[in-house]
């Protein structure tokens, strides 16, 4: 089998055009596209019987050890298209520190670690998470057992090469920029760029993303060397099992509005994106304290926090996930019913990117956007993306006002309520924000629910 430096010839970068590729037939199997038994077995333990369009059309290019571009989806198998190569490799030289993944968010980090050990749990595939909001001595101490990939945030990995004696990546021989577009928007290009001089230019390298930005094709001139391209989403759209509406509102009555909507779905599984980490906070608090079991998830809480968060809703512990657009790339959060847009997103793609939460692998699911007076602009350019219209919500006039009076209760305790845990929380948590540790936040959803809060009488669910 070619090896990657074969493959790929010198590692200096190249600005040559990619070679674009429309992959294997619509019948390959796993065993078709070339993985050795292992991997077959692990894939079958984990149920999964036929590979996606982007692992049909990038595994045969991938094995053969050229570096990949992959314009795909969230929720199109790109993880294992990525880590299925990456471990055979491993399989036939199994060396020290082998590959490292670099991902936007601490959360998605630990959803790639976790799929690499379910892959190469019988090659004994050790992985390590590098993310900020943990404690630098222990990750250094687990870095120095020589784990084979390394799944990381860029600005922390940034740090411990820089900091952390006896640490490099200086043996690598795969590097995987994921979700690449959002890495760049999250201003994490500086890191980057800063990584790709402290690795080796003998290596190979996949390069995933959902859009193909001016940003991201630059990044792909510095860091690729004559890669193919595989893409299997042409344009932005919306799956046709996802019934999109939205829902009129003054701006003054936008809370009594989303409250009046998990009222009438109260039985089901709700992801409520906000546009700042204060409307996070704000709204789950409200919630909670009208007796729905929701917990917030945002970048200012801890990392313990935001995993326990996120295994209480994965979980089913808790019916209402209220987050920032942190939970809307990457995650694989099953069975969500519901996602409401409570602020709509400035750009197109992050509303397809959040709405992507529902109507998974098939399964039906809503999508519900809060439109005030200032937000029509927004619908209209979103309805001409994905390239159809929203149909309006309908609302019980008498029963949104009967809710008014208890909804503005609830935030005025929780405008309270956040400036306490601010006051409390005081400079440690400005320092834990510039190092990179979160905010201290209380999670306080047990205490609320436990405490027995007054709880709202769900009303009929229409719906």
């Amino acid at each position: 089998m070619p090896s990657p430096e074969a493959a790929t010839t010198s590692k200096t970068p190249s600005p040559a055009p990619e070679e674009e590729t429309r992959g294997e037939p619509p019948n390959a199997t796993f065993k078709s596209l070339g993985l050795i038994d292992p991997l077959l077995d692990a894939l079958n333990n984990l149920n999964f019987k036929t590979p996606t369009e982007i692992q049909q059309e990038s595994l045969p290019h991938a094995l053969e050890g050229r570096d990949i571009i992959g314009v795909a989806s969230t929720g199109s198998g790109k993880t294992a298209a990525f880590a299925l190569p990456i471990l055979q490799k491993l399989w036939e030289e199994p060396k020290g520190l082998f590959a490292c993944i670099l991902a936007p968010t601490r959360e998605l980090a630990y959803q790639i670690s976790q799929q690499f050990e379910a892959l190469g749990a019988s090659m004994g595939a050790r992985c390590v998470v590098i993310v900020g909001g943990m404690d630098m001595p222990t990750q250094a101490i687990a870095l120095a057992k020589r784990p084979h990939v390394v799944v990381a945030t860029p600005g922390r990995l940034l740090q411990h090469l820089e900091e952390t004696k006896g640490f490099s990546l200086r043996t690598l021989k795969f590097l995987v920029l994921d979700e690449a577009d959002r890495l760049l928007d999250m201003d994490f290009g500086p890191a980057i760029d800063k990584i790709l001089k402290l690795i080796p230019r003998e290596r190979t390298t996949y390069l995933f993303s959902a859009t193909m930005t001016s940003k991201v094709q630059k990044l792909q001139r510095a860091s690729l060397v004559n890669p193919i391209r595989v893409e299997v989403s042409g344009k932005y759209q919306t799956v046709s099992t996802l019934l999109q509406h939205y829902l009129l509102t003054p701006l003054k009555d936008k809370v009594v509005l989303l409250v009046y909507l998990a009222n009438s779905m109260a039985n089901n599984s709700i992801i409520i994106f906000t546009r700042t980490v204060r409307d996070a906070r704000l709204l789950s608090i409200i919630l909670r304290t009208l007796g729905f079991p929701a917990v917030p998830l945002h970048g200012q809480l801890s990392q313990s926090q935001r995993l326990g968060a996120l295994g209480k809703f994965k979980g089913g512990g808790r019916k209402i996930l209220v987050a920032t657009d942190v939970a809307s790339r990457g995650l694989d959060i099953p069975s969500v019913d519901i996602v409401i847009n409570y602020d709509i997103p400035t750009h197109s793609k992050d509303y397809i990117h959040r709405v992507g939460r529902t109507a998974r692998a098939g399964r039906a699911g809503k999508a519900i956007t809060l439109v005030t007076q200032y937000d029509v602009e927004l619908l209209q350019r979103i309805e001409k993306v994905i390239g159809k219209k929203m149909d309006a919500w309908p609302t019980d006039d008498e029963e949104v006002a009967l809710l008014k009076e208890r909804v503005h209760e609830a935030e005025r305790l929780a405008i309270n309520e956040i400036k306490d845990q601010d006051v409390k929380g005081g400079g440690s948590n400005r320092k834990r924000r510039r190092e990179g540790g979160g905010a201290d936040d209380k999670d306080r959803d047990d205490d609320v629910v436990e405490a027995g809060m007054p709880t709202m009488k769900h009303k009929k669910s229409r719906r």
